[in-house]
């Protein structure tokens, strides 16, 4: 990401503008409720984020595609584009990691939000203190934490690029996506636990059921052609495991 692109901030006619410090993680806030996005800016800013906000779909959106920050911070519920539009469209050019925001602790919201792209989801009310934690754990995720390059038939991931490549065709992932087959591509023929994928993918105890694990094996399945035998095959009643 280039930091020249973040000093150029955003005109007070398209949202709430930050003092961007260059080498501090950035973070888009789009909330419609003003006081959200200052009690988010404030706390953020007191653990050391960089923080933009922005109170429209719309405006959002543009400022995510110019500013290109490092997580987004997405409410469902928003003026001329809602959250969901937002994020479908920006998960079609971006994999930046996006915190879906709502205030319906609703399963099938959550899927349907995940669904759109978001990484992770977070019920209204919630204290900064937990969304920082999240957003840290994005950030962890995000970074390459080696060289690394993992082979299984004609699947390869290559970590220092944060590249997937199916029988030599890029394919393109969320970040939670991407963690996900890591973690599979590490653990080969292991047979992982939903438990353990939750712990090991998610970092924090996802305060719901652990469907959403089916949700993101059915899309990582869906993004690289797993027919039938599947690469990643179902152990009923256990998990998931990854075989050639």
């Amino acid at each position: 990401m280039s930091n020249s692109s973040r000093r150029q901030g955003a005109p007070e006619t398209a949202g709430d503008a930050a003092d961007i410090e260059p080498d501090s993680p950035h973070v888009l806030v789009i909330d419609d409720e003003r006081s959200i996005v200052d009690v988010i800016r404030i706390g953020l800013r007191l653990q050391g984020f960089t923080v933009d906000g922005a109170r429209t779909g719309l405006v959002g959106l543009e400022m995510a595609q110019r500013l290109r920050p490092d997580v987004v911070v997405l409410d469902v519920m928003l003026p001329e584009l809602d959250g969901l539009s937002v994020c479908r469209r920006l998960r079609a050019v971006s994999d930046v990691p996006i915190i879906m925001l709502t205030a319906r602790d609703e399963v099938d919201d959550r899927i349907l939000g995940l669904d759109s792209g978001a990484d992770d989801y977070l019920i209204k009310p919630f204290s900064v203190g937990e969304l920082a934690a999240r957003v840290r754990a994005l950030l962890r995720r995000r970074h390459p934490l080696g060289g690394d390059v993992l082979r299984m038939g004609d699947l390869t991931l290559d970590h220092s690029a944060r590249e997937v490549l199916v029988a030599g065709r890029s394919v393109t992932l969320t970040a939670r996506e991407y963690e996900l087959l890591y973690m599979f591509m590490r653990h080969p023929r292991q047979v992982l636990t939903r438990d353990a994928i939750l712990e090991g993918v998610w970092g924090f105890d996802y305060p719901g059921d652990d469907n959403i694990v089916d949700v993101y094996v059915r899309s990582l399945r869906t993004k690289l052609g797993d027919q039938p035998p599947r690469r990643i095959q179902t152990v009923r009643g256990v998990g998931y495991a990854l075989k050639e």
